[in-house]
């Protein structure tokens, strides 16, 4: 599918802030003859890496109609967000380690583990808002030679 497409279907668009910076790679957009409410489409998406041109990704997209192939590839974007905040969870909270034996003890552990990783998230950005602008008082400023 990804081959057939012309050069100019291609466009170069960021999937997100990575530790790196931003995530760019090509991105396309194929319409899916689908009926569907009034103002909204049905796409398959597709991501293209920039290093390795075989590597592809697609998705499965509905969206309103007027959504620019920028937002479809932003959108998408939010997954490796979504990715990193479960990694985190199972690392430091224990999430995948759950030996549960019935429904409800899996669902109380999963709440707990959601509960602790959103008071988490709210210090953190909390902390990150207070701190900002500020001098780090945690490190002396080292001695001046005389």
């Amino acid at each position: 599918m990804a081959e057939e497409l012309p050069a100019a279907a291609w466009a170069a668009c960021p999937a997100g802030e990575g530790a790196k910076g931003l995530r760019l790679y090509h991105w396309a957009r194929i319409a899916l003859p689908y009926v569907v409410e009034e103002g909204y489409a049905r796409y398959v998406l597709i991501r293209k890496s920039r290093s390795d041109p075989h590597a592809l990704s697609y998705y499965l997209v509905f969206a309103p109609a007027e959504a620019t192939l920028a937002e479809l590839a932003g959108a998408a974007g939010l997954r490796w967000t979504i990715e990193e905040c479960f990694q985190r969870a199972k690392d430091d909270l224990g999430l995948d380690h759950c030996e549960a034996r019935s429904w409800h003890g899996w669902h109380r552990h999963m709440t707990l583990v959601m509960a602790a990783a959103a008071f988490l998230a709210k210090l953190g950005a909390d902390l990150r808002r207070s701190a900002c602008g500020k001098p780090n008082e945690t490190s002396p400023n080292p001695p001046i030679a005389a």
